[in-house]
């Protein structure tokens, strides 16, 4: 067992770096990168050299490549040795004009350092001549420029990526100088009554607490990164994007931690135990309300995230396709080419045959004239009800698939040696059908069970579409779309992570079901 586990660990490891560099080829090097600026307001409204620079500043923020300008490296230069006030300064202004002449910019001394560092860095230094009109004036946007780039390797991002795909704060996260104590260390928390594991130089002052929120203990200490949204979610983190609850803010009357124990309250959506290090001076608000540098949060919302919508979703439907399909599928066995079995044959080719748009539609048409179900989530005036119809709707076709694999593999099975020894010895038909023939039945679709159930995070694109439901299930053609990179990496490396999963987990469970399959090489029937 130990060394199967270890075996498909390892392969499945290679098998995602696989996956996702071959992704990362596709959308980085064989997509024209231009396509990002389908949609680009701003990119429309610049022109000339400008324009080239925006491309380039928002190429290095996708991940095309790495880009420095002239002016970043003025910058470094002279607020070194003049402050703030560096702008001001003659010898800045005359650096800064420098690139502005074709003919003799390469003369200046600040310009050839600029390009001698860059060079030895292997980045291309590249020159953009000022746009000039005919008489000699520099068109609206056509300012010269200095640049260097650097294109990024598929393997590089990768193993950026990869390395920077879970990170753990410790106590050294915060770089103030000012800051002297750290420690990680278990504390009352006043705001659960619980004891909480606190820390002081760590980004996140509460690493480990409880509260009244599923699945009441949480943490801020172990985190993973699937990368960086810019089109859709202008610079959001994706793993905060998908677990962030889409509701209204949720307020509560509350203290701030240096209220507590006080008679100061507040009544306020701010969740304090996701206090994060702000390395500015406390105003002298802050100072009444936190004692120490810990002063940034986020708020408490209500209603469940994208990812939590989509799962509750289809974990329900899947319950409902194996509570409904699976007996079916026996009653449609036990009475074949019967009344119950033509019935059953007839909603499995109507459910097949139709496209699930179309049966979407009439179930939803359905649902709403006659049970007065919300068809829009949005527009449910009770939340719960307008799970109704997406959740009925996506349970549909799993019945009809359930149905049809279990009476297959069950009539398979009744004509197998030990049910004619079973008749022999006298056992009833009915012992015979649930003792016996739906128990090797449920080899075939045990396998497949993990898979059903973690397949729920992954969201149902056409469903959740027709729905309007805030979930998952519509983010990876949203991001094709929008040519939004991270996302589809991320979903790349979310989907083919569940995959993995569901293989594995689909093997240790038909091992536990059937005794005669063994995961042990050392054993009959290893596999």
């Amino acid at each position: 067992m130990k060394k199967y586990m270890l075996k498909r660990i390892l392969f499945s490891i290679f098998s995602l770096l696989v996956v996702v560099a071959t992704v990362m080829l596709l959308v980085y090097t064989m997509i024209n990168r231009n396509v990002i600026f389908q949609m680009d307001d701003t990119w429309n409204k610049k022109s000339s050299n400008d324009r080239t620079i925006y491309e380039y500043t928002m190429y290095s923020k996708y991940g095309y490549l790495s880009y420095v300008d002239y002016t970043s490296f003025l910058k470094s230069k002279y607020e070194q040795l003049y402050g703030s006030e560096y702008t001001k300064n003659a010898d800045y202004k005359a650096d800064k004009d420098a690139v502005q002449d074709e003919a003799h910019y390469l003369e200046n001394s600040t310009v050839q350092a600029f390009i001698a560092e860059n060079e030895a860095k292997g980045y291309e230094v590249k020159y953009l001549t000022p746009d000039r009109s005919k008489s000699g004036k520099v068109k609206n946007g056509g300012n010269g420029y200095l640049i260097a780039i650097h294109e990024e390797s598929v393997f590089l991002r990768l193993w950026n990526y990869v390395t920077h795909f879970f990170t753990i704060e410790t106590t050294r996260d915060v770089t103030d100088a000012n800051l002297t104590e750290r420690y990680i260390r278990w504390e009352k928390d006043p705001y659960s009554g619980f004891y909480a594991l606190v820390g002081s130089g760590t980004t996140h002052k509460y690493l480990l607490y409880f509260d009244g929120r599923f699945p009441f203990i949480h943490q801020n200490f172990i985190h993973m990164s699937l990368g960086t949204s810019y089109t859709r979610y202008r610079g959001q983190e994706i793993t905060d994007v998908i677990n962030r609850p889409a509701g209204d803010q949720l307020k509560a009357r509350l203290q701030y931690p240096a209220q507590v124990g006080t008679d100061t309250y507040i009544d306020s959506a701010i969740d304090f135990h996701t206090l994060s290090y702000n390395p500015n001076p406390r105003t002298r608000t802050e100072e009444t309300q936190f004692p120490d540098q810990y002063t940034t949060y986020s708020y408490r919302y209500s209603g469940l995230s994208m990812l939590e919508n989509s799962f509750v979703i289809g974990l329900i439907a899947t319950l409902i396709a194996y509570l409904i399909g699976l007996p079916l599928g026996i009653l449609m066995a036990r009475h074949k080419d019967g009344l119950a079995d033509k019935i059953g044959n007839m909603y499995i080719i109507f459910i097949m045959a139709v496209p699930s748009l179309a049966y979407i539609f009439l179930f939803a048409t359905i649902g709403t004239s006659l049970f007065n179900l919300p068809y829009k989530f949005a527009n449910a005036e009770v939340k719960i009800l307008a799970y109704v119809l997406p959740t009925i709707s996506l349970a549909l076709p799993s019945i009809g698939s359930l149905m049809k694999w279990m009476r297959r593999y069950m009539i398979d099975q009744m004509n197998a040696d030990y049910v004619k020894f079973a008749r022999a010895e006298g056992l009833s038909e009915k012992e015979i059908f649930s003792k016996h023939i739906s128990a090797n039945a449920m080899i075939y679709l045990v396998h497949g069970i993990p898979g059903n159930i973690l397949g729920c995070l992954t969201g149902a694109i056409i469903t959740e579409s027709v729905y309007s439901v805030p979930g998952v299930g519509n983010l990876l053609t949203r991001a094709i779309n929008g040519h939004d990179n991270g996302i589809i990496v991320a979903c790349t490396v979310f989907y083919t992570s569940l995959s993995i999963i569901s293989v594995i987990l689909g093997d240790l469970l038909l091992a536990k079901y059937d005794p005669r399959i063994s995961l042990s090489s050392s054993k009959g029937g290893g596999r």
